[in-house]
């Protein structure tokens, strides 16, 4: 299914994890590279799992049916990982690993998303100010005739600077330019 190290870096929540299919799916997971919480009734059971397993695991003492106990278990795991992928166990260990691969493929989804916008943001950046005026005017849909009257400056040079925006993002219409902008969230300024 997954390779080992497949959960590097992701931190699993496993209830009923000190005992029968619930271990099975503690000790794969940190198999795969997770760091695993260990939520249990049978605290002494859950500790003991989290020992053999070292560092990478945490034991903690919890009934899911208990809204204080869930904070509490919650916050144990936040204070010692800083984020948890929840994965709440299923009846079936195919359920819960189909669960936890369409978790890391819209994880790879949302981090690919991030590029992309950190790739935008950096060819907005390497735009020069004026180039960057007429590209937020031209995505509010003004005329090459409108930009220059409001920047001060000739229709032909703003037909210049958008033509450079739009060399810059590597795109050839306004509506992806739209698009971009709309992404990196830029307005343009109140007149």
């Amino acid at each position: 299914m997954n390779p080992v190290g497949a959960f590097a870096d992701r931190v699993a929540l496993v209830t009923g994890g000190a005992a029968s299919i619930g271990r099975a799916i503690v000790e794969d997971l940190a198999a795969r590279g997770a760091s695993v919480v260990i939520a249990d009734r049978d605290g002494p059971a859950a500790r003991q799992v989290a020992s053999e397993l070292g560092s990478r695991a945490l034991a903690v003492e919890a009934n899911v049916l208990d809204g204080a106990s869930v904070s509490a278990m919650v916050q144990a795991a936040l204070d010692r990982f800083g984020a948890i992928d929840f994965l709440v166990k299923p009846p079936d260990a195919r359920d819960l690993f189909l669960a936890i691969d369409r978790a890391i493929e819209q994880d790879r989804a949302s981090r690919s998303e991030r590029e992309e916008t950190a790739i935008l943001r950096a060819r907005y950046e390497s735009l020069t100010p004026r180039e960057r005026e007429v590209c937020i005017w031209v995505a509010t849909g003004s005329l090459n005739k409108q930009i220059a009257d409001r920047l001060g400056t000739s229709e032909k040079t703003v037909k210049v600077h958008r033509g450079q925006v739009m060399h810059k993002f590597g795109i050839r219409s306004v509506a992806e330019l739209v698009r971009i902008v709309d992404r990196l969230g830029l307005r343009a300024p109140a007149d």
